[in-house]
């Protein structure tokens, strides 16, 4: 029991750690704000802390199902309270955040997973290099993500719970059913490194 809740104070950090990226994203935009939202990814992988996307490329068992769960929840959490705290604190952008899942909503289900598989693959691509202590992957991998579209189950729901309430209470089963696409998204893309390794694993 000791473990899961490490597990989840841990993983709401990270969500909160994210967040703080997202909060910048949301006040500058462009280049500089996929730049600055580096802050996050940087923190999580110094910090040690449980990341939702830096976890799922390396599920080995049922048991580290059950983490993953765990984290997933645990990261929410921390951009629940980051992103209500900034949504009173800083109301025009909660408006930024309405705007920016308006878009999300214009994407199909199928597209939307699409663009989780891509950001996935480069996220769980930099914190395998991060955990080695080579930190450009990171730098690269999180603007990457961001000037392409890709999509971050995390960040995301950080920019959702952002949002008026009554903007997400209006879209509320569209929001549920995009965000489902984009964790699972994220999962496959997480894992797309182990079809190299079997490839590998045959010659």
């Amino acid at each position: 029991m000791r473990n899961e809740v490490n597990i989840l104070l841990r993983a709401v950090m990270a969500g909160i750690a994210i967040s703080c990226g997202c909060i910048c994203n949301l006040a500058i935009g462009g280049v500089a704000g996929a730049v600055l939202f580096t802050f996050g990814l940087l923190t999580v992988v110094h910090y040690q802390y449980k990341l939702y996307t830096g976890t799922a490329g390396f599920v080995t068992t049922w048991r580290s199902v059950g983490e993953l769960v765990v984290v997933l929840a645990g990261n929410i959490i921390g951009c629940l309270l980051c992103g209500r705290g900034i949504a009173y604190a800083k109301p025009e952008l909660s408006a930024a955040a309405a705007n920016l899942l308006a878009a999300r909503l214009n994407y199909s289900l199928p597209a939307a997973f699409i663009l989780a598989v891509g950001c996935g693959f480069i996220m769980t691509t930099a914190v395998y290099f991060g955990r080695q202590k080579m930190f450009l992957p990171l730098l690269f991998g999180v603007p990457c993500f961001i000037i392409c579209g890709f999509l971050h189950s995390i960040a995301d729901a950080c920019y959702y719970l952002a949002c008026p309430v009554s903007f997400l209470s209006e879209h509320a089963s569209s929001v549920l059913a995009l965000y489902v696409s984009i964790v699972l998204g994220n999962f496959v893309g997480c894992n797309l490194y182990r079809l190299g390794e079997l490839v590998k694993a045959k010659e």
